[in-house]
């Protein structure tokens, strides 16, 4: 996902991150392995977190100096798609999101 128009101080804040994380774990059922692992860049930078699931994992690079943050949910199963929008609108305050899916899986 491209999230755009997002607030700057929740793009540096990894506890923020770490909420959306945690929010998506539970709505796509999904199990996380060990711990999330956060780098925090010093100002004016951003955030970059990853999640090892046993589905893939998750990750997330934030740019509060433009109000973007890319965001990658990486699934080997089918799952019903959430509402990302307003998930992201609550907890990083984007304006929007550009969803893109790309089915996985091994071709026959």
């Amino acid at each position: 996902m491209d999230v755009s128009g997002c607030a700057a101080e929740r793009l540096k804040d990894a506890r923020v991150l770490a909420a959306l994380f945690e929010e998506l774990v539970v709505v796509l059922d999904l199990r996380v392995i060990g711990q999330p692992q956060w780098h925090v860049f010093p100002e004016p930078g951003g955030v970059t977190g990853l999640a090892l699931l046993a589905e893939s994992h998750l990750a997330v690079h934030t740019f509060p100096e433009h109000g973007f943050a890319a965001l990658n949910v990486y699934c080997c199963r089918v799952r019903a798609r959430p509402d990302f929008e307003s998930l992201l609108a609550r907890h990083l305050g984007a304006a929007s999101c550009r969803v893109r899916e790309l089915p996985r899986g091994v071709e026959a």
